[in-house]
């Protein structure tokens, strides 16, 4: 009877240890969870901001350049799919977009002198290029701690518990195949 009664102790010392390692590794990666989202909420705002200033910078262009009407469009498309987006994945996608669709615009608007030299234009190039900077240390942050979370749900033996509760993967931003291209140089 004695050893039985030492079984059960040890049987019963490993179970709630076990449980409170799950516990553990649960509470860690809601933890992780939630900081993933607090981070991607930090990301949109900054481009609520950027979708903000686009229809500024649009108008105070086409005022000097009304035959870049292509241009124009594009970021004005780019724009109103990034602001429509749902899902995390179609935002990164839309404002991969969009931030190529405003590169061309700043390089059309070289073009013309009078804009170049408009202070309202100047103010706003400004914020949309500092606020172009925030996004993208932000997303860069961002990736950090969803990677963080990714190798947290993948790794041995927390794997087992992420997925007893169903974690899911978290979408990094990623550059477009297109960026990853080496630029010509031409003299």
């Amino acid at each position: 009877m004695n050893g039985w009664l030492i079984a059960l102790i040890v049987i019963g010392a490993i179970i709630l240890l076990l449980l409170l390692y799950v516990m553990g590794v649960y509470n860690k990666l809601v933890t992780l969870k939630n900081r993933v989202k607090n981070q991607w909420s930090q990301i949109e705002v900054l481009l609520k901001r950027r979708a903000d200033l686009i229809p500024n910078v649009v108008e105070t262009v086409k005022g000097y350049a009304t035959h870049e009407k292509e241009t124009l469009d594009a970021v004005i498309s780019a724009r109103s799919k990034a602001v429509g987006a749902k899902t995390p994945e179609d935002e990164i996608k839309a404002n991969g977009e969009l931030s190529q669709a405003l590169s061309r615009l700043l390089v059309v608007a070289e073009a013309y002198p009078d804009l170049k030299a408009n202070t309202n234009f100047l103010e706003l190039q400004r914020e949309l290029k500092e606020t172009e900077d925030k996004i993208s240390y932000a997303r860069q942050f961002y990736n950090d701690t969803a990677s963080n979370f990714n190798i947290q749900i993948e790794v041995f033996p927390s794997n087992i518990v992420a997925s007893m509760f169903n974690f899911k993967q978290q979408p990094l931003f990623e550059a477009e195949e297109k960026d990853k291209e080496v630029p010509q140089v031409k003299f």
